[in-house]
């Protein structure tokens, strides 16, 4: 949208007063003239953190920082495993661990059955 205004208003306006004005990039604007689109993809920390708290709640709070890193990059954004970490860290974001098995019964031991056990069939 930015850019097709730029394309509008380029003979009224300079193109580098436009571009800094509308905080886009001035290469940015050539790539759309030519066609193709800026390959920035980079996220704001707050779109990130939107995502990571988007895939918590999908996953019923499961990934922690480096499986949550691997699916924002699944989804095709680049994110750091440090990045991740600090977003998750500083909101509180944090991911379920698994509970240990507890072994509650030792049907290996030595002792034997006592006098008045008596067998219900």
């Amino acid at each position: 949208m930015k850019y097709a205004w730029i394309d509008t208003q380029r003979k009224a306006y300079p193109l580098p007063v436009m571009c800094e004005t509308l905080t886009v990039s001035i290469s940015g604007y050539r790539a759309w003239k030519r066609g193709g689109c800026p390959t920035r993809k980079r996220l704001t920390d707050v779109q990130v953190l939107a995502l990571i708290r988007a895939i918590h709640t999908q996953r019923k709070g499961a990934y922690g920082s480096p499986r949550m890193m691997r699916e924002i990059r699944g989804r095709g954004f680049p994110a750091s495993k440090a990045r991740v970490e600090r977003l998750m860290r500083a909101h509180g974001i944090r991911g379920r661990h698994k509970r240990c098995y507890k072994a509650t019964t030792d049907s290996k031991h030595g002792l034997s059955f006592p006098r008045n056990f008596v067998f219900h069939e």
